[in-house]
């Protein structure tokens, strides 16, 4: 065996299988480590489903890639991957699920998946053994189906060896070690004994830059050797496989095979197997397992079956599928399969470590790993990959995520895959967790919460006793009322926001300055005073927006997305350890847990504060002349020390009250009494959106991302082209592929954008939607999206689907609300 390489893939899965193949195909050294045989993990007893629709934009470009490189792969190796491309029908009992589909399809739409709509009687008429009566109507898409999960593991291994990877089975990974800019991988090399695998009592070490887990059931126990936690672990999936079933053999006589059926209300699919069906439930209650780590013997084994679990499932089968009622059983199997608590996987950097890639938790693993396998090596041999991969990145799930946290959502993510996904959705499991000290107060006032990395957030306001999940919906949901009341109570009077889950930084120390200078595109602020600005990647798309309150000559506050906590931290400790040598001492310390943050927006904002500022002259403390917009001021709100910094996100006169966290509530009640008489408003995450939208201020994670640079998403005013920064060169090579603009449309009476529809012209897509929602400025529905660069003009006509119609769309100036900014700017 070889003792060095560019890569080592830890594990023989179908995503380590995946890597391996398209780093090699990549050009670089790469070696595949495997415990047992390939498959031998949750591989071997998967049901090899290819589902293609997906809400996610990454996601779908992931599955969308998988089926694709699936299907050109016996060409390629010779070998037949197993690839039964028979299609897939989503049946709807309900209007609102029929809505979810709509919704897929606007996704599926922007990244060029197939699919049509069918009718209760068509699909009687295609698939006479499908029971239609109570169904609403199906999505089909003719391009997806299954395959065998072990031949198209196989066949990746012989392309992977074709492009020069050596995979080596029955070695155990024992330790990783940083020496200098390497990895040195200390491997055991294991033998038979007694129907177990255990250590010969050989070793080996093996030398490489670069260091991929792909470990499944043990991802736990993989991170654990380098320091740090993953919260993905396994949960319980149980599927059945019965025996021929007379009427499906006759059908199959004239007929080509089934489609993979899925009943989302009844949570389950089906798909033929061998003249019978596999039937496969995701049931409420199926628990996680190996909390603590998978045991050592644990090799293709499976788990206890439990197959009451499953009744109501099993049951709904037969219902759907009347000919299955009278055929047997003929297998049945419980097999783990690792989830994360949001449902998505983990494919990106290790956090804390340079070098470590974590590719776990994979769900649907043999849909995803095709796909995972090509944007992963792209991450790694070329800096970024084509799509955003911020919403799989490790690091979206903060350090304070622990073993019981994972049980409790991972299990709520594998019950919730044929649950509703509305896009207002907030999921109820291991919450409240993390609390700002006016939770209470917020409550108590009607607040309806989301989470953002743990911390409740308020996402509108409404009358006690209002029930949230009931108001969820693909169309206005009943919260809509409340959010629109508290957006023109902002616009018209002034409104009070908890954004505590702010993400915030402290970087200082003598090399501080040049640090950031060098990180960022924008130019630094002076002291006392902010700007907006973007960390770039080194393929000059945007890896961070970051708010910088220049404190001092070498002391920066710095406040990211509360979503990026733990993304941006990771990011500044490991940049700021490359660079002391070049800039000085950096210190970088996350301070997010000690400041609370209110905003407080309106056109009575100034008069709210008036009363409570403590300053020798308190008529003249907050005017233009001594608190100018995009300035900061340290200054006492009573006996409460603020950090003032004056912006809003909402486009209004206001103000970021960064404050001890520990006093908030007496901040609260006071900025509360003060803003009575001027009728002030709480108002949440919701009405904020729409407002930032009438401002086209572009959201992280939506609007810009890791796929798009500053100058396409519109950005240009933030990048000072006299300086050098991390990816400038890069940044003005690429150009501009699209150009992210404002977008006035029509609709539905009852249903506002989302931001993942499509964008067309001509009858063709030209773009997609990256937000969306109501503009109460200009009593329409508005949204932020990417079109080519030659349609980027206002007054441009665009269609945009919204619940499977076409509606008129128009490109309009950005900042409809307030375009020069007189609102932020009016002195008083």
């Amino acid at each position: 065996m070889k003792t060095q390489a560019r890569a080592v893939v830890v594990g023989g899965g179908a995503v380590g299988v995946s890597i391996a193949y398209h780093l090699g195909k990549a050009g670089w050294d790469v070696i595949l480590l495997e415990r047992d045989e390939l498959t031998s993990g949750s591989t071997w007893h998967a049901a090899g489903l290819l589902p293609l629709f997906n809400m996610s934009y990454a996601v779908g470009h992931i599955h969308d890639y998988s089926v694709k490189f699936y299907a050109g792969l016996e060409a390629e190796t010779g070998l037949n991957p197993g690839f039964a491309r028979v299609g897939n029908l989503r049946m709807a009992q309900t209007d609102a699920r029929m809505d979810e589909f709509r919704l897929y399809a606007a996704t599926a739409e922007t990244v060029g998946v197939e699919h049509e709509w069918l009718t209760p009687a068509q699909i009687r008429s295609r698939w006479p053994l499908v029971r239609t009566e109570d169904l609403k109507g199906a999505l089909f898409h003719p391009t997806d189906g299954y395959i065998n999960p072990a031949d198209v593991t196989q066949a990746m291994a012989r392309g992977a060896r074709g492009f020069g990877v050596e995979i080596l089975r029955k070695v155990q990974v024992d330790a990783f070690d940083r020496d200098g800019d390497d990895w040195v991988v200390t491997v055991a090399h294991m033998v038979e004994k007694g129907g177990n695998l255990v250590p010969s009592g050989e070793t080996s070490k093996i030398r490489c830059e670069h260091v991929v887990s792909a470990t499944g059931n043990h991802a736990q126990a993989t991170a654990a050797r380098i320091g740090c936690y993953i919260p993905a672990m396994p949960v319980e999936h149980q599927y059945i496989v019965t025996e021929p079933d007379p009427a499906l053999v006759e059908f199959r006589k004239t007929m080509p095979e089934h489609p993979v059926l899925r009943d989302a209300d009844a949570k389950w699919y089906v798909r033929e197997e061998r003249g019978g069906w596999i039937l496969g439930p995701y049931e409420r209650g199926a628990p996680a397992w190996a909390k603590f780590g998978v045991p050592e013997s644990f090799r293709a084994d499976l788990l206890k079956l439990d197959l009451e679990r499953i009744e109501e499932e099993y049951m709904s089968m037969i219902h759907r599928i009347p000919s299955s009622e009278s055929v047997g059983l003929k297998d049945d199997y419980n097999g783990p399969i690792c989830y994360t608590p949001d449902g998505n996987p983990l494919v990106g950097p290790a956090p804390g470590v340079e070098n470590f890639w974590f590719a776990e938790g994979f769900s649907f693993g043999i849909t995803a790993a095709g796909g995972a396998g090509h944007y992963l090596a792209q991450v790694m041999t070329e800096g970024e990959a084509e799509i955003d991969m911020w919403s799989l990145d490790p690091r979206r799930f903060g350090r304070w995520v622990n073993r019981e946290y994972a049980a409790v959502k991972n299990e709520e993510a594998y019950e919730h895959v044929y649950v509703l996904h509305h896009p207002d959705e907030e999921r109820p499991a291991a919450r409240p967790l993390k609390t700002s000290p006016c939770y209470d107060r917020m409550k108590a006032a009607g607040a309806q919460f989301g989470s953002v990395n743990g911390w409740e957030r308020p996402n509108y306001f409404a009358p006690q006793g209002f029930d949230d999940h009931a108001a969820r919906s693909f169309r206005r949901g009943g919260w809509w009322t409340f959010a629109e009341a508290e957006a023109r109570a902002v616009r018209e009077r002034v409104g009070l926001y908890d954004a505590t889950a702010f993400a915030k930084t402290r970087i200082k120390g003598p090399g501080a300055t040049a640090f950031l200078d060098w990180l960022t595109c924008n130019r630094l602020p002076r002291v006392g005073r902010i700007n907006l600005t973007y960390a770039l990647t080194d393929a000059g798309t945007v890896r961070t927006e970051a708010t910088i309150v220049r404190l001092a000559e070498d002391d920066y506050y710095v406040v990211t997305a509360g979503a990026a906590q733990a993304y941006d931290q990771d990011y500044f400790e490991k940049e700021a350890a490359k660079k002391r040598a070049a800039f000085g001492w950096i210190e970088v310390q996350d301070v997010t847990a000690q400041w609370g943050v209110f905003a407080l927006a309106g056109p009575a904002a100034r008069e709210v504060l008036r009363p409570l500022i403590v300053d020798a002259d308190p008529a003249s403390a907050l005017s233009n002349k001594r608190f100018p917009w995009l300035s900061m001021r340290e200054i006492d709100l009573g006996m409460v020390p603020t950090m003032a910094i004056r912006v809003a996100y909402t486009g209004e006169l206001g103000y970021e009250l960064h404050h001890p966290i520990e006093m908030q509530n007496h901040l609260f009640d006071a900025l509360m009494k003060a803003g009575a008489p001027h009728g002030i408003t709480l108002f949440g995450a919701r009405a904020q959106n729409w407002m930032r939208q009438e401002k086209s201020y572009r959201a992280f994670g939506s609007d810009i991302g890791r796929d798009a640079s500053p100058l396409e998403s519109g950005l240009d005013r933030f990048v000072d082209l006299d300086k050098t920064f991390r990816g400038k060169a890069a940044m003005q090579a690429l150009g501009v592929r699209a150009k992210c603009v404002t977008l006035a449309m029509d609709g539905p009476e009852d249903a506002d954008p989302w931001g993942r529809e499509g964008l067309f012209h001509g009858g063709e897509v030209v773009g997609r939607l990256t937000s969306g929602g109501w503009s109460v400025t200009l009593g329409r529905r508005i949204g932020l999206g990417y079109v080519r660069p030659e349609l980027a003009v206002p007054g441009t006509a665009l269609k945009v689907r919204m619940l499977g119609e076409l509606h008129d769309a128009e490109i309009i100036e950005d900042s409809p609300h307030d375009p020069e900014n007189a609102r932020l700017r009016v002195n008083g």
